[in-house]
């Protein structure tokens, strides 16, 4: 899942050497959380109007983790 998140991330932004992805232990409902960072020139391009690119981020994680056995949440952190 963090490869996933790592390409679709540096396909958005114009820095992708600055594109790192964290993962927390899962949390008492089996939940795993995974940090974006980007440069602070990029969180545009990643979060999008409206935030509607974070939402397509998020659903295409959940999908992906749904067909593993996961839950996942995304955080994109500045």
């Amino acid at each position: 899942m963090t490869e996933l998140l790592m390409i679709i991330a540096k396909g958005l932004v114009d820095d992708p050497d600055k594109v790192q992805v964290t993962r927390d232990d899962p949390d008492e409902n089996g939940e795993v959380v995974y940090h974006l960072t980007v440069a602070p020139d990029d969180m545009g391009k990643v979060i999008g109007k409206q935030g509607k690119i974070a939402r397509a981020i998020r659903t295409v994680m959940r999908a992906g983790a749904g067909r593993v056995g996961e839950k996942v949440r995304v955080e994109i952190d500045g």
